[in-house]
Order: C-alpha cells, then sequence, then structure tokens
C-alpha cells in the first residue's frame, strides 16, 4: 500500500526516513492560518485546532489519491492561551523568542489518517517546553547560527539541534516535539500493513 505525508516538513520526513518508513510527501495545498482563524472565530478550543488542522490535510490530499493511505500532521504553539504563528522573518522570530524565554509554552502535536478522502484514525499529544532566560548575545548568535531555516518551525526551533540550547526541561515525548508522535503512528502504521510486524 502506498503511504503519503501530507506534509512538506522536513523533519517529519527525515524522522520517518530514519526509521525506513516508506512514503512520498505530498504537501496539502491549504491555507493553514485563515482555517485557523476560522475555527477560533467559530468558537473552537485552542487545544483541538492542531487536530482539525491534521484531519483536514489529510481528507484533502486523500481526496486527490484515494487508494494511498494519508498521514496529515500539525502543531500549534499555545502561548498565554494564544495560539503562536510561525514566523515570517528573523525579526519577528527575534521578538517571538524574546517573548517566549523564562517562560512555559505548550505544543500539540497531532496526526489523521485518512483513506478514499475520509479520516479513519487519530492521535494527538501535548508537550510542555521551559525556555531558559537566555541573553540577547546568545539570542543574536543563534538567529545567526540558525538563520532562515528556522522560519519552518512554529517555535522558531529544532530541539533536535542548536535549538535545544533553548530550554531548561522539556515535557513530552522528543518525536511530538520536532512534530510527529512517533511510536503511536509506528503502532497503526504495522496495523494497516506499511510497515513490518
Amino acid at each position: 500500500m502506498s503511504f503519503v505525508l501530507a506534509s512538506g516538513s522536513a523533519s517529519r520526513q527525515r524522522i520517518l526516513k530514519a526509521v525506513g518508513v516508506p512514503f512520498t510527501a505530498i504537501p496539502a495545498d491549504i491555507d493553514e492560518d485563515e482555517l485557523k482563524q476560522d475555527l477560533l472565530e467559530a468558537g473552537m478550543f485552542e487545544d483541538d485546532i492542531a487536530g482539525t488542522l491534521a484531519e483536514g490535510k489529510a481528507q484533502h490530499v486523500s481526496h486527490a489519491n484515494p487508494d494511498a493511505l494519508v498521514l496529515g500532521a500539525d502543531q500549534t504553539l499555545l502561548f498565554e492561551d494564544e495560539i503562536v504563528s510561525k514566523c515570517a522573518d528573523l525579526s519577528s522570530a527575534r521578538d517571538l523568542l524574546r517573548r517566549l524565554r523564562g517562560r512555559s509554552h505548550r505544543l500539540m502535536s497531532a496526526l489523521a489518517l485518512a483513506r478514499g478522502g475520509a479520516v479513519f484514525w487519530q492521535y494527538a499529544e501535548e508537550s510542555t517546553l521551559h525556555m531558559r532566560d537566555f541573553g540577547d548575545v546568545f539570542l543574536d548568535a543563534y538567529l545567526s547560527t540558525e538563520g532562515a531555516g528556522i522560519l519552518g518551525c512554529v517555535g522558531c526551533y529544532k530541539v533536535e539541534g542548536l535549538g535545544a540550547q533553548l530550554f531548561d526541561r522539556v515535557e513530552g515525548d522528543y518525536f511530538a516535539i520536532q512534530g510527529l508522535p512517533l511510536l503511536p503512528l509506528l503502532v497503526e502504521l504495522r496495523r494497516q500493513g506499511v510497515i513490518a510486524t
């Protein structure tokens, strides 16, 4: 059975490749920011947004690939009861990291599997990250080293790299923090015959 990742995320693709899951990446062409805003205006709880977006991505790509098993994934960063979006540039990233430093925030990581346009499996996991109170000298060096590569990450960090130095501690699954709660997904992929049991 063909397995499709409905995401352009380099991190998710790297994780799946590293554990030997065969897949094709077909990013879902949806306006995430607009959809988030619509869901919030409709009264959806912030904690549920990631799951709904993961479902939407899986369904969108599944309609065009009805015979494939399609994985949708999404991650939202919740800080002071606000959903934080990805930054457009390094100046915005600096502002965001200054807001987050010395404070805690939550990441909601959600997955959804669809076939024939219908979602049949979902999973969500919450992580709490405690950012240390780093100085501006460290922040400037961090942004200079990481560059625009962090703009694709919702919190402007990659915990698998230099971004780990931004934190005092984290509570949650390492893979979920990277945007792909891996072990529950592998269980379901075995059940679906995508990978060997």
